[in-house]
């Protein structure tokens, strides 16, 4: 754990506890995304919302979805009852790509990429002496 991520480094980061609060496990980081039950009845909620021009923060049980929809809805010239279902799953899933960023080892910036390098030299290493 650090001060930034007291539920742990390698868990999902609390600005995306609004879509994943639960711990990652393997099957998710082979692609499968396992979202909690309680997201479907929240997005039902949260689609004619923002179909109806609604503020999301009024209604409690979407209110923590407030700023990521405001956030979302600002990327979409038309969103519509033809497209809102695929925008949403859109969406989640670009938060959820997040959260297994979150759960890496080795982070995607220039720290995380030279660590995995040193990673792999250390393997093709270790591997020569076995050969």
């Amino acid at each position: 754990t650090t001060k930034e991520h007291p539920l742990g480094l390698y868990h999902p980061h609390e600005e995306l506890h609004h879509i994943k609060k639960e711990n990652i496990g393997l099957i998710e980081v082979m692609g499968l995304a396992v979202l909690p039950a309680r997201l479907q009845v929240e997005m039902e909620t949260l689609k004619d919302y923002i179909l109806g021009g609604k503020d999301v923060a009024s209604n409690e049980m979407i209110a923590k979805h407030a700023d990521w929809a405001k956030e979302f809805t600002t990327h979409y010239t038309d969103i519509n009852e033809n497209n809102i279902d695929d925008i949403l799953k859109k969406e989640i899933g670009l938060v959820f790509l997040k959260v297994l960023e979150d759960a890496g080892v080795y982070k995607r910036d220039v720290k995380g990429r030279a660590a995995f390098g040193r990673f792999v030299n250390e393997l093709q290493s270790e591997l020569g002496k076995s050969l």
